[in-house]
């Protein structure tokens, strides 16, 4: 009879941690699969982000734009000499957007295909130049536009690490989802927590790369007063790069959660089994 009574005590025990077990693994599997859904819209939006040319967006009165005193402008900011204050006189005057790799004005239709007619129409185009690596990591001045003032070397590296840092925060994810695909294959939670610290940089570089564009653009207005009349905002393109940081963070938070809690209770249910 206690021999009866001990292995049912014992045959309870182990159906009723195996109910338990069952649970956690939901648990787990459920935080697993919302960070790897946090991950893929976080990925999304920066590489959106990185593609579009709307991290900033001027506007300009639309008169502005059929100047005869500017028109010079147009083609001066699509030269590969272009500096910056005359590319940026250009993104004030004519209600320019500026992304990571490329800068748009918009002027109009008529004027940009025949300089010598003068247009009262304001259809206007879009044209975009793209920017170099030499473009890239180009120098900034401290009077912009003046070789002999000097190098500005904050803003020159708050430059670099905003367009670098972006592309440093999409091979971080793309290399954390390279691992947490090994995790399912293998059914474990255990890469994860790679997975989640490579999250947490890819976060970081993308919090970093929106403050240096934050900064860069507000040393730049200090140089360079926009015009009476023209204004200026961060466009969804830039939106979209700060949505993704703290999306990253929170995969980043379930990854390690849901690795360094099944490793433990594991760890605990073992020693229960075993005891």
């Amino acid at each position: 009879m206690g021999g009866d009574r001990l292995e049912n005590k014992t045959s309870v025990s182990i159906a009723s941690w195996s109910s338990v077990n069952a649970r956690m693994d939901n648990r787990f599997a459920t935080a697993f699969v919302i960070a790897c859904v946090l991950s893929l819209i976080s990925t999304i939006y920066m590489a959106a982000s990185i593609g579009t040319d709307f991290w900033y967006e001027y506007r300009s009165p639309v008169l502005e734009n059929s100047s005869d005193l500017n028109k010079s402008l147009w083609s001066d900011f699509a030269s590969d000499e272009a500096d910056e204050k005359t590319y940026s006189d250009a993104l004030f005057r004519y209600n320019g957007t500026m992304g990571l790799w490329r800068r748009c004005i918009s002027i109009p239709q008529n004027v940009y295909w025949n300089n010598q007619e003068r247009t009262e129409s304001f259809d206007v185009v879009t044209r975009c130049t793209s920017l170099t690596l030499t473009e890239q990591f180009m120098a900034k001045y401290v009077d912009p536009g003046n070789h002999n003032s000097g190098i500005d070397l904050l803003r020159t590296y708050l430059w670099r690490c905003q367009f670098l840092l972006p592309f440093v925060s999409l091979g971080l994810m793309c290399f954390g989802a390279l691992i947490g695909l090994c995790a399912c294959i293998c059914r474990s939670l255990y890469p994860a927590i790679a997975t989640g610290i490579l999250h947490l940089l890819a976060g970081l570089c993308t919090l970093g790369s929106v403050s240096c564009y934050v900064a860069g653009i507000e040393l730049l207005h200090q140089k360079l007063k926009l015009p009476e009349n023209v204004s200026g905002e961060f466009g969804w393109s830039f939106c979209l790069a700060c949505v993704s940081a703290p999306l990253q963070f929170m995969a980043s938070a379930l990854f390690i959660w849901a690795a360094h809690t099944n490793q433990k209770e594991y760890t605990l249910m073992k020693a229960y089994r075993v005891a």
